[in-house]
């Protein structure tokens, strides 16, 4: 949640008036502790053969700063989803293979559901959008004024 305020407030700063910021940052944890993202191969080859043949929790934060209308500080809103995803047993190759594509970079846990990722898993309890990185049902529970738009 920190870093879904922050990376909002830093937005905030820029935007034009009368603008929402929608935030986001989501975490891939595992025996309790943050995956992060794997800055190197070999990082992310770790990642993979800790998640191998086991379930984790992916936390999806969202955080919204409303619209700033004269002077007034901008109503916050934000929460946080959470999702189990349960990973197939890995064989060497296909981590290989995976790590091959590059599509692990810059994702959290080191894999992409909503790409080649998603031959890595057995099976998801929840909602699929906060994996992939934008909680919509969280979204919309914040702000159901963008259901209507």
């Amino acid at each position: 949640m920190a870093n879904a305020l922050a990376k909002a407030h830093a937005v905030a700063a820029r935007r034009r008036k009368g603008t929402l910021v929608i935030a986001g940052d989501t975490e891939v944890v595992v025996d309790g502790s943050a995956l992060g993202q794997p800055k190197l191969e070999g990082e992310a080859r770790w990642c993979l053969e800790t998640l191998s043949g086991r379930t984790h929790e992916v936390l999806g934060a969202l955080a919204l700063l409303g619209p700033d209308r004269d002077g007034d500080q901008p109503e916050v809103r934000s929460g946080v989803e959470s999702t189990r995803v349960s990973f197939a047993t890995l064989s060497p190759e296909l981590i290989d293979t995976y790590l091959a594509s590059g599509e692990w970079r810059g994702r959290a846990g080191g894999y992409a559901v909503q790409g080649l990722g998603s031959a890595l898993i057995a099976g998801i309890e929840g909602d699929v959008s906060n994996v992939i990185g934008l909680p919509v049902p969280l979204l919309l529970r914040l702000a159901p004024e963008l259901a209507s738009s």
